[in-house]
């Protein structure tokens, strides 16, 4: 086997797990409304479970229905009568020889009054949280010994389900990560000031958890070894706390980093690298005895392996991979590494949460939706499909057409699959889509049903003499060039030949859009000595990118001083550069450069799309080549119609 450490048994407490593999706490808003682990949840577990992952830790679980609310659907363990579904949940994940532990959970200040009825959120001290930006109001003592009491609750009602253990929630800002912090607990009782009496709560539950549920109940602490803030937790502070954990009688520490003012070194973007942050983790593993849980930004098992080889862990935590392929462990294990569907790093989950939805992926349509697509009809009979464009669209319809037994031939015109991923992955930081790209040709080239035909310009003749059942044209977009004096000019190119290379770019750039390809396409090029400037027709710099994407894309490219032009609108080309125009007051300026790069959008190929509908009487029009969007549209959208075709 490949991967000797990553597949070794463990141990933690009594408990002995089948890998080193820990699926750690994400919150999905996938309980019922009355916050149990119904079928949409099991399902969801069950994937990752089946998958081959050792150790799953649920959600972020409620023990306080009226200030504690992380999600509307979370679920909770405030009732005994959550006991039974709790239990199918447990008992699911149990037949695939896969532990659980309940992650116990309060947002404290990290929440909003909105999910609390309106009523105003609480903390140990009443210090606002950056990002929600509401004013908490300060627990009194007795406040504080309940939410111990409601702990230790959350703890018997999860052992009576049959759960493994349980696991603290004391990281990323939360409330017990806020009674530790000396940034955000500043009482002046038994639960503040000292370092003993910060830590107290975490130690009287522990406690109170030891005296009602059996000893080889697993105990396991997250923390957030260091929290990014200036005044916050630092390692050092951080292996004082692992220690007294120890000395508690905790089973595992389950070691993470950042609140949520930081939240980029808790969920990091694509642009971070795997590893990135194995120094924190190393250094509280050697200062503790018990096992160490660590996540590291973890997308292939490699990498994984060489944290396990380097004594940086004992447990790798796998959380967002195992959203994009729930079988990441199985994958690892059987060989099959290239074909792991691997996270981005987009954000998209966490965005979609934020908006009040369920856990959603870019790359995994599947994800959420389990049920809905958990019995794929096996009825193409070996009937001809054609598919006209290899990106992400073109290749997710091709395999899931294949997986239903369709014959499948899938037409790209360029000598390589990935379509618009193949330019996409140029920028900076951005190897997790080449990543993408592969592993999504690996899956194709798994499914014997499908013939590949690059460097094949599709028409309406081609398809009829095919005969096809059906047509699924995913032939994509082109960039949109508005119709404006002097755009014929040879300074001005498109984004997307300047990310392929396929022009050269000359002195000052003026870049038109704002959206991620534009500044992306502004880092790329400031990176290459080019002074840049940034046109945007709305009032904000992309306005279109999640924030927490735009934070760290601005930061970078903030280095090199961009000039940032939003409200102004692009009338003519002239001889000296752009001729820009204030959509606001309509005053016109100049703005010099030597290259006008267009970065305002796609719009699809309609002559294409429109000759190709002719040619057949069942046809799907897929991804860009339908509307102009994200990956995620592009991989949903082929799914989704192939799944019901």
């Amino acid at each position: 086997m490949k991967y000797q450490k990553l597949f070794e048994k463990g141990r933690i407490g009594k408990l002995v797990l089948k890998n080193r593999i820990v699926m750690p706490a994400v919150g999905v808003s996938l309980a019922t409304s009355t916050l149990e682990a119904g079928e949409n949840m099991i399902r969801y577990y069950e994937e990752r479970a089946k998958g081959g992952c050792g150790l799953i830790i649920t959600e972020i679980t409620r023990i306080d229905d009226e200030y504690g609310v992380g999600t509307h659907c979370q679920l909770s363990v405030t009732n005994p009568r959550v006991i039974p579904q709790l239990q199918r949940l447990v008992d699911t994940v149990h037949k695939y020889d896969t532990k659980i532990l309940v992650q116990l959970h309060h947002p404290g200040r990290e929440t909003k009054s909105e999910l609390i009825g309106g009523k105003q959120i609480v903390a140990p001290s009443a210090i606002m949280c950056k990002v929600t930006g509401e004013m908490p109001r300060e627990l009194n003592t007795q406040e504080c010994e309940n939410i111990v009491k409601a702990f230790v609750k959350g703890a018997a009602i999860s052992e009576a389900a049959g759960a493994d253990g349980i696991e603290i929630h004391a990281a990323h800002g939360y409330l017990i990560n806020q009674f530790l912090s000396p940034y955000t607990n500043k009482r002046t009782d038994q639960y503040g000031e000292s370092f003993d009496n910060r830590i107290r709560i975490v130690e009287e539950i522990i406690a109170g958890i030891r005296q009602v549920c059996k000893r080889d109940f697993i105990i396991s602490v997250r923390i957030s070894a260091d929290e990014f803030v200036e005044g916050g937790l630092k390692l050092e502070d951080s292996i004082k706390i692992a220690k007294r954990l120890e000395d508690c009688s905790i089973d595992v520490i389950n070691v993470s980093t950042g609140i949520y003012e930081s939240s980029l070194t808790i969920i990091e973007p694509g642009s971070y690298e795997q590893g990135w942050k194995k120094g924190i983790a190393a250094a509280i593993k050697e200062k503790v005895g018990i096992p160490v849980i660590a996540v590291n930004n973890i997308k292939k098992p490699d990498a994984a392996e060489q944290l396990l080889e380097d004594k940086v862990c004992d447990f790798v935590g796998i959380a967002r991979g195992h959203l994009a392929d729930p079988e990441w462990a199985n994958k690892s294990k059987d060989g099959r590494e290239n074909q792991i569907r691997n996270c981005i790093g987009c954000l998209y989950c966490f965005n979609e949460l934020g908006r009040g939805g369920h856990i959603k992926c870019a790359v995994n349509p599947e994800l959420g939706r389990e049920r809905e697509f958990e019995n794929i009809k096996r009825d193409g009979d070996n009937r001809l499909v054609a598919v006209v464009g290899g990106g992400p669209a073109g290749m997710e319809a091709s395999r899931v057409l294949a997986k239903r037994d369709f014959r499948v031939v899938l037409f790209e015109k360029s000598a390589q699959l990935g379509g618009t991923l193949n330019i996409a992955d140029k920028p900076p930081f951005k190897d997790k889509l080449t990543m993408l790209t592969n592993s999504m040709i690996e899956q194709i080239k798994t499914e014997k049903n499908i013939t590949i035909k690059l460097n094949t310009e599709v028409n309406a003749e081609i398809i009829k003499e095919l005969k096809p059942e059906g047509v699924f044209i995913a032939c994509g977009a082109r960039p949109i060039v508005p119709k404006l004096p002097g755009i014929e000019d040879s300074k001005v190119v498109k984004a997307e030949e300047v990310l392929s290379g396929k022009v050269e770019v000359q002195g000052r750039v003026a870049i038109i859009g704002s959206g991620l390809t534009g500044l992306e396409t502004a880092e790329k090029l400031a990176l290459d000595g080019h002074k840049i400037s940034v046109v945007e027709m709305e009032e904000q710099i992309g306005g279109s990118i999640y924030k927490t994407i735009l934070y760290d894309l601005m930061s970078r490219l903030q280095k090199h001083n961009p000039q940032f032009i939003p409200n102004h609108q692009l009338i003519e080309v002239t001889a000296k550069g752009a001729l820009l125009l204030n959509r606001t007051t309509s005053e016109k300026i100049l703005l010099e450069a030597d290259t006008i790069v267009l970065a305002i959008g796609v719009m699809p190929k309609k002559e294409l799309v429109a000759s190709l509908e002719g040619a057949c009487e069942r046809v799907r029009v897929l991804g860009d080549a339908s509307m102009g969007g994200r990956i995620v549209e592009a991989i949903n959208d082929g799914y989704t119609k192939a799944f019901v075709f």
